[in-house]
């Protein structure tokens, strides 16, 4: 009976599968999916530790010759990372563990939220199906994707005990502080306030309590509305480099998505909840729809039509990057948890539960391990110390990934073979004070033959010297 009791509790779920996916948890950024954006988050990071810690002036290390000063999201991940380096010294894997105990307490405040509007039942199993939807992967990755979603979630059900408890400020001030830093931290997490809607209209609730809670979201969103569309716009002019994506038009977007329907559905079939979810998400979708579950459909509606603003104005960005459906992951698990509460037989219910949770592991294992042919960019740091100072630029022939810009330690370009083979770029890039040109054979980069002094070469890269 007490085992029953500690596998009925999602408190030993969430904390047995922390302790799981503290395996290699000190891994470097380079496992296959997503290396370069968590080194977009582990770049700035590392410049706060080692320069200017302003937050918000965050730097990259791609820029060129420029100060690597950009447009981002506001950088409070980044300077987690910081302020933990500034106490135990800096290293790659500080992003895991603060994203994944994030990630957590997010999964408490999900259940939590969805206990106090329906039931136990639901809020167990809809935690279970989020603990291994995509966020199973994405919360121990240096992202600011399920650490803003979490902090949403929490600030929502703050925002929730507000309207319950009428005059709690306490809860309104938790509410701003969470949604704020959470919106700031990833805009389209914002999405989620559409079920705070459904408070404004429940006419229960004094007039004063909805304006002061009105005027709360608004602050919320001028701050988020200032910084997006005033400063990152303003220093990304100012300093010369666009990094930071700020969505496309509408209609753009929805051209891109209809005409590449069955990657965008791919997202939400197979990313979000995995197969065995999906199929479960759509019949429960279903048999709601029929039953006319008007507080069900209610919450799935809003966020739907909501989050549809957020595939159409990603575009292309959408259905080429994973990490977008995971604001959407929380709905879909939620309505899953919906349909299992409606099947009678236990263990049926467990082996639906069973099913999602090993599709996800088997899918997901290999984000726990780094292939070997990634792990020789570890060396270029140490080979590069041996003939460069940290402060000589660099061209590295990774295309668009920064990856290995980051592991060099050193700012510079990256490009493809093509343009690297153009000795009038290369000029041009020498008169901007490049020294080092690093050609990788296998990792990220293929092998090219270059005109100039060879300082270094192994099976994984070479090292050029283009100074005269």
């Amino acid at each position: 009976m007490q085992m029953k009791s500690i596998l009925g509790d999602i408190r030993f779920w969430i904390f047995l599968f922390f302790i799981v996916r503290l395996f290699h948890i000190t891994n470097p950024p380079l496992e296959v999916s997503h290396n370069w954006r968590q080194t977009t988050v582990t770049m700035p990071a590392r410049n706060f530790f080692e320069g200017e810690n302003n937050i918000l002036l965050p730097k990259v290390d791609f820029a060129g010759e420029k100060t690597g000063i950009t447009g981002m999201e506001f950088p409070i991940l980044n300077y987690l990372i910081y302020l933990v380096s500034l106490v135990f010294g800096y290293a790659h894997w500080y992003g895991r563990l603060i994203t994944l105990v994030f990630s957590c307490f997010g999964l408490w405040y999900f259940y939590k939220l969805v206990h106090k509007y329906f039931n136990i039942s639901i809020a167990f199993k809809a935690t279970f199906i989020l603990l291994f939807s995509v966020w199973f992967t994405y919360s121990r990755k240096i992202m600011p994707d399920t650490f803003s979603m979490s902090l949403v979630i929490a600030g929502i059900y703050y925002g929730s005990n507000y309207f319950d408890q009428k005059n709690s400020l306490k809860n309104l001030l938790l509410y701003f502080t969470l949604v704020l830093a959470g919106i700031l931290s990833k805009l389209p997490s914002g999405y989620l306030l559409v079920v705070m809607i459904v408070f404004l209209f429940d006419k229960k609730i004094p007039i004063l309590n909805k304006s002061l809670f009105i005027i709360i979201s608004l602050v919320i969103m001028s701050f988020v509305s200032v910084y997006y569309f005033y400063w990152v716009p303003r220093i990304t002019k100012e300093h010369g480099f666009d990094h930071f994506f700020m969505g496309k038009g509408i209609v753009e977007g929805m051209v891109e998505i209809f005409s590449n329907l069955n990657k965008a559905l791919q997202k939400f079939y197979n990313a979000a909840v995995g197969y065995t979810g999906f199929i479960l998400f759509i019949c429960a979708l279903f048999v709601a729809i029929k039953r006319k579950e008007k507080n069900v459909l209610l919450v799935f509606g809003l966020c739907f039509f909501a989050f549809l603003v957020i595939v159409f104005k990603g575009g292309a960005t959408f259905y080429n990057h994973t990490y977008y459906i995971v604001p959407f992951a929380p709905v879909m698990a939620f309505i899953c948890a919906y349909g299992l509460s409606l099947i009678k037989n236990n263990k049926l219910t467990v082996v639906f539960l069973a099913l999602i949770a090993a599709e996800c592991i088997l899918v997901s294992n290999s984000d726990f391990y780094i292939k070997e042919k990634n792990l020789a960019i570890l060396n270029l740091e140490k080979d590069l110390d041996q003939f460069s100072k940290p402060t000589d630029l660099i061209l590295i022939n990774s295309g668009e990934v920064p990856t290995p810009v980051y592991f060099a330690h050193r700012k510079g370009w990256i490009e493809k073979n093509e343009l690297i083979a153009d000795t009038a770029y290369i000029e041009s890039l020498r008169k901007k004070k490049l020294k080092y040109i690093i050609i990788l054979k296998k990792a990220f980069g293929n092998e090219i033959s270059l005109q100039y002094k060879q300082l270094l070469s192994n099976p994984d890269y070479t090292i050029y010297d283009i100074q005269k």
